[in-house]
């Protein structure tokens, strides 16, 4: 199986889009029937989320499975480590790689909001270093990525700390960093600029997520801590939630948005789909000029 460190010595940018399992039977076999879609896009892998604490945990890896069977690329699990023990991780990684999966994406996660009990120093991973090393000392079959959050993490919003934070999952093992959504590219390549003066000298792939409804992203932004600028803001709550307009104007931003970044050289482009086919049929679509080989 092609790892990440292969992956990303590539003379083209990286494409890839992050899918997660649906919670119902009904919206599984919609996905499994749309997934094949994506074979004729120039996609590298497709990463699969793992839903902490939730009834789709045992389902990542069945995804997984059907992205490699289906698409013919890499598929990527995630793996949240809030809550788990060493045994689930082992347990985890041990079928990924009896599966032939090469790559993960180990992530700590959040925590939950919904236990005021819930104490960090109780668990066997505290934080996302510590899964990343555990990971890379069980296994030499798994490149791993991790996170990175250009605008800083809702725990750590001061990014100094945060860029030290960085440094020690890359220390641990990580592959490549794949960084949370944000609107505007300066924070990214100021984030950018900052891990690479702190030495870290990995791959640094940003995420994008389209708008096509207002109302959601909005959602998401206020539980991650991340900006939409007031130009864009203004342009989208003109237009009816979630209208033909607002996601013309949405999914134009996201392209102008990742050919400004491609522009700077960042060795690919990482779609948070939310499952959503449009999204992703008009975005990687228009993006297939952009993805060859450099200097081509």
């Amino acid at each position: 199986m092609i790892k990440f460190s292969q992956i990303y010595t590539q003379t083209k940018p990286i494409i890839s889009v992050e899918i997660f399992p649906p919670k119902t039977e009904q919206g599984w076999v919609h996905l499994c029937e749309r997934m094949s879609h994506l074979r004729k896009y120039p996609l590298d892998f497709v990463s699969v989320t793992y839903g902490a604490g939730g009834s789709t945990q045992d389902r990542t890896l069945d995804l997984v499975q059907q992205v490699q069977i289906q698409v013919g690329v890499p598929g990527v699990p995630h793996f949240t480590s809030i809550g788990a023990t060493r045994e689930r991780v082992c347990a985890f990684l041990d079928e990924a790689v009896a599966q032939g999966i090469g790559n993960i994406v180990a992530l700590r996660g959040d925590i939950p909001a919904n236990d005021p009990n819930f104490l960090l120093n109780d668990r066997d991973f505290r934080y996302g270093n510590e899964l990343v090393a555990f990971i890379h000392q069980h296994t030499d079959q798994l490149d791993i990525a991790v996170g990175g959050y250009p605008e800083g993490h809702g725990q750590c919003p001061d990014l100094a700390q945060g860029i030290e934070h960085l440094k020690l999952k890359v220390e641990a093992g990580a592959a490549i960093i794949i960084t949370q959504l944000f609107y505007d590219n300066s924070h990214f390549l100021r984030f950018r600029d900052r891990a690479v003066q702190a030495g870290i000298n990995i791959p640094i792939v940003p995420g994008i997520m389209p708008i096509l409804k207002f109302s959601q992203i909005e959602r998401i932004v206020s539980m991650c801590g991340t900006t939409v600028p007031t130009h864009l803001r203004e342009s989208l709550l003109a237009q009816t939630d979630g209208s033909p307009e607002q996601q013309a104007i949405g999914l134009d931003y996201t392209l102008k948005q990742s050919r400004q970044l491609l522009a700077e050289g960042v060795p690919g482009i990482h779609i948070y789909s939310l499952n959503n086919w449009q999204a992703v049929n008009q975005l990687v679509g228009r993006l297939q000029d952009l993805v060859k080989p450099r200097g081509a």
